[in-house]
């Protein structure tokens, strides 16, 4: 098995938390009633996905499978905000799927520039110089910060190429790919050289290339796990064009129909959308054919199914910059690599708000403060600028006998509810 590429990886991802506002009150020489001057709590850090050209694999993600982002600092006197947690950047390599590791939705396909954020850190609590009114001047509270938002997610790489080199191994397709490009794979007369697919970029001429992958050998049973199996299989998926490598020179004995049907019929095993991607086949190794008559009966049978063949000898360099040619021509008709849209749906969580709240009335006697940490994680997961997302909301603390307790207790139209950094005006 392949021990050197990793390209699938499960991690957890937490962003900050937001730092605690503070109460605090100006205190100053000949300066009287200097009021409240408690500063909010910082910003906790995101988790923020980049990419990174330089990388080709999922291995740092093998020895490190937890992700957290530094929380937001306390607010200080003076009006003072805290220090905003610094955002993590996790760099991908690009091609990179992320899913939730719950659902195996795509959250987001990592193939642009653009960085992502997969979770948001926590707002910071405000301090009590943010709750100062006309009518509430000096408030003796402040609100702790939110919590950061986490996330289970697996990482899945499916190569950026536009070109997937596919055939069993030990056909040639690694000496085609350093003949083409500047790509320098390891080549050796055994079965698997390939453990990890190779890139290389093929030129073709000013303002003409495209990116080649040396998918690793494929074998049959690949489609069910056999041999290397799926866990290279996926990095077909983007390509728009497989060339078909195949062996006509008969030196070890093979069949080269058997050897392409059975690679077409693992393809197809695998995904069905995939067997009718574009293809040219490549008889490789001609140079040293000792049977004319396998490659006329592959033509025969390639050309009757549609496709086009070209002959070829990578080791002796021979046919192989009209192969790139004709990869060219059909590539400039094709449609660009697949870019795999978003299928996740963020859902409300489930919150048990059976816990009590801790409920006191400020000394204005018309303010009310409400916490605890199942209200810390239902703010975290609203949306206040959403209509939609206020009234789930307003539902679940209506639910959650928010307002039957605070009746309870005396609270009047028109007093203010507080809730960390959120206040309403309260009506029945």
């Amino acid at each position: 098995m392949a021990t050197s590429f990793i390209d699938k990886a499960r991690i957890t991802v937490k962003a900050g938390n937001g730092g605690n506002g503070v109460v605090s009150f100006h205190r100053e020489k000949y300066v009287a009633a200097g009021g409240p001057d408690g500063g909010d709590g910082g910003k906790g850090g995101s988790i923020v996905l980049q990419v990174d050209d330089n990388l080709s694999t999922l291995m740092d993600f093998r020895y490190k499978r937890k992700y957290v982002a530094p929380s937001g600092a306390d607010g200080q006197g003076g009006r003072r905000s805290g220090k905003d947690g610094q955002d993590l950047i996790i760099r991908v390599p690009r091609g990179t799927l992320v899913r939730d590791a719950e659902t195996n939705e795509i959250i987001k396909d990592m193939s642009g520039t653009e960085p992502y954020v997969l979770c948001k850190g926590g707002r910071g609590g405000w301090g009590n110089s943010h709750f100062a009114t006309p009518t509430r001047q000096v408030p003796r509270f402040a609100k702790g910060g939110l919590p950061g938002e986490s996330h289970d997610v697996i990482l899945e790489l499916k190569l950026l190429a536009d070109v997937g080199l596919i055939g069993f191994p030990n056909v040639g397709k690694s000496t085609l790919l350093s003949v083409v490009s500047k790509a320098q794979p390891k080549i050796a007369n055994y079965h698997f050289t390939t453990l990890f697919p190779n890139l290389g970029v093929v030129w073709v001429e000013d303002g003409v290339s495209f990116v080649m992958a040396d998918i690793p050998g494929i074998i049959e049973g690949a489609s069910e796990g056999a041999g290397l199996g799926h866990d290279f299989l996926r990095h077909i998926d983007r390509c728009r064009l497989l060339v078909h490598v195949v062996d006509v020179s008969g030196s070890e004995g093979r069949d080269p129909v058997a050897d392409f049907d059975a690679i077409n019929e693992e393809l197809k095993q695998y995904s069905p959308e995939l067997a009718t991607r574009p293809q040219i086949v490549a008889a490789n190794k001609t140079d040293i054919m000792e049977d004319p008559e396998n490659l006329e009966r592959l033509r025969a049978h390639v050309e009757g199914l549609g496709y086009t063949l070209l002959e070829i000898s990578a080791a002796a360099h021979q046919g192989t910059r009209q192969l790139v040619g004709k990869v060219a021509g059909m590539l400039s008709m094709l449609p660009p690599v697949t870019v795999y849209e978003p299928e996740y749906v963020p859902k409300p969580p489930v919150i048990d708000t059976s816990a009590p709240l801790d409920i006191r009335r400020a000394d204005d006697g018309h303010t009310w403060l409400v916490e605890g940490p199942w209200l810390q994680r239902l703010m975290s997961n609203t949306n206040f600028g959403d209509y939609e997302s206020r009234m789930w909301f307003d539902r679940q603390l209506r639910e959650s006998g928010l307002y039957q307790r605070l009746e309870e207790m005396g609270i009047q139209d028109g007093d203010t509810v507080s809730l960390y950094d959120f206040e309403f005006e309260y009506q029945r």
